[in-house]
């Protein structure tokens, strides 16, 4: 696939970008935050790179440690990738990332490609830590046919892919809809207005969650 880049500078960050600053290696990242996944899968969620790109890309990572191949039970043939702990590392620096992102999306950006799993590494760059309220309570986020969730405990939080059992608040919207309300484009008040939004909890809640998501 060509000459690998590197800037050839003595810079922990160019270093970094040597490893993951090439078109779409980043997302490929994205995607196995949010699971381990199978070559099909990535090239289904990351449509436009390609079996041949997706193919020199995994190969890259894996040649730098970011990434490992595992077996898949029950089929010999198949492999699942997934980040290594070098990998996991890039964890905070891809929802810092995304979160500064955000504030260049448009709204005519909200046409373009959008899966309903990518909310779940939004919600968690959305967290602001100074907000994180001191009590227990389960936030579930059921976008488009995921579901994710924000458990509270005491001033900690932890993120659980996957429906819980009896959220203490519900939120209830398309995946479009959610990265709009995280970009600034819609307000949750206007989201609920139009039925955007649905929402089934204690006010005393939504206002906690809101906040700590910085949207209050």
């Amino acid at each position: 696939m060509g000459v690998r880049r590197d800037y050839g500078q003595f810079c922990g960050l160019a270093g970094g970008l040597n490893v993951v600053g090439e078109r779409w290696t980043l997302l490929i990242v994205r995607e196995l935050l949010i699971s381990p996944m199978r070559f099909n899968n990535l090239l289904e969620n990351l449509p436009g790179i390609g079996p041949n790109l997706l193919t020199d890309r995994l190969r890259m990572l894996s040649e730098h440690g970011v990434i490992e191949q595992l077996p898949v039970e029950g089929d010999s043939r198949g492999r699942m990738y997934r980040l290594t702990g070098k990998g996991a590392e890039l964890r905070e620096p891809v929802l810092a990332l995304a979160k500064w992102g955000m504030g260049f999306l448009a709204e005519e950006d909200s046409k373009k490609a959008v899966r309903d799993e990518w909310g779940f590494l939004a919600l968690q760059a959305m967290i602001d830590h100074d907000h994180v309220p001191d009590v227990d309570e389960t936030y579930e986020f059921r976008v488009g046919d995921s579901s994710y969730a924000i458990e509270v405990r005491g001033g900690e939080i932890s993120f659980v892919l996957g429906p819980v059992e009896t959220p203490d608040l519900t939120i209830t919207c398309a995946a479009g809809v959610f990265v709009r309300i995280g970009a600034r484009l819609l307000t949750p008040f206007d989201a609920i207005v139009t039925g955007d939004v649905k929402v089934d909890g204690p006010a005393e809640s939504i206002h906690r969650c809101t906040r700590m998501l910085g949207l209050a």
